[in-house]
């Protein structure tokens, strides 16, 4: 039980990781974690902080990230569905810059590793989702970087839900106000 397919994406340290789903007459189990699964497919590594968030359709979280203490993130979703993204900021990666996103909803049950070193967000494609993930640092206040979700640089393609457009984006004060990748660079 608690077995694990992990596939590793062309950002080099990106893992989407499917959990086996044991369905029923009665809904479904799912182990959503299992140390020696995780360590078997080569990844070691520790979770010190575990973070939940509701949020509702059209609402786009990131990019984020620590600057002194980066996190690693496992990210999934227990309901609804998001388009998950994260952005390379590793100074010495031949992907510097680069992004992947992946579908995560309660349906597939999918998850996203994404290690220290990325910028890391997403947007609701459902009415609501509730979002969780595993961290390998704590939350240090103060310590926020960002970038701006549509900059140019990068092009996230964003999956932004039918019938709304990036306008019609639900986007934190905070979010909006980070720059691009270009300066993140230049004030490294």
């Amino acid at each position: 039980m608690g077995k694990i397919t992990v596939t590793r994406c062309d950002i080099e340290g990106l893992c989407v990781i499917e959990p086996k789903v044991f369905p029923d007459e009665r809904g479904y189990f799912v182990e959503t974690y299992n140390r020696n699964d995780f360590e078997a497919e080569g990844l070691d590594m520790t979770f010190v902080q575990d973070n939940q968030s509701m949020s509702v359709k059209g609402v786009l979280r990131g990019l984020h990230f620590q600057k002194e203490f980066p996190q690693g993130k496992l990210v999934r979703v227990v309901a609804g569905k998001v388009f998950d993204v994260a952005v390379d900021l590793r100074p010495d990666s031949k992907t510097l810059g680069k992004w992947f996103g992946v579908e995560l909803s309660n349906e597939n049950q999918k998850q996203f590793y994404i290690p220290e070193g990325f910028a890391h967000g997403f947007v609701v494609l459902s009415d609501e989702a509730v979002f969780a993930y595993k961290c390998t640092d704590f939350y240090h206040p103060g310590d926020e970087g960002g970038l701006k979700f549509d900059d140019p640089d990068i092009g996230v393609d964003w999956m932004i839900p039918e019938g709304m457009t990036k306008e019609d984006l639900i986007i934190s004060d905070k979010d909006q106000k980070w720059s691009g990748i270009k300066d993140y660079l230049a004030s490294r």
